[in-house]
């Protein structure tokens, strides 16, 4: 499955960004696949592991905040492998027929 998701600090200011880091951490340590833009973190693998580090990165904004907003989007899709690559190589190939 591919999760993205989002974990946003409230009560804390508008300077979020090593509230955010916090949470990009522990993806990035998971050894999970996974890719970060401006507005979610997307993180690849089996349903308990993935939900395992999404709870972890919240647990890690709550632990600074007093309160965390998680926006969550989920592709359950057992099977497939390298979904985070292959949805964009996909969608390029495409692009580049056009």
């Amino acid at each position: 499955m591919i999760v993205a998701f989002s974990v946003t600090p409230l009560g804390v200011g508008e300077d979020v960004g090593a509230y955010v880091a916090e949470a990009v951490r522990v993806v990035r340590e998971s050894g999970l696949p996974h890719r970060t833009d401006a507005m979610f973190t997307s993180v690849e693998g089996e349903w308990d592991e993935v939900m395992a580090v999404v709870k972890q990165a919240v647990d890690a904004v709550a632990a600074r905040a007093p309160r965390v907003s998680v926006v969550l989007k989920a592709d359950v899709r057992p099977g497939v492998v390298d979904g985070l690559t292959a949805k964009v190589d996909t969608v390029e190939r495409h692009l580049a027929e056009s």
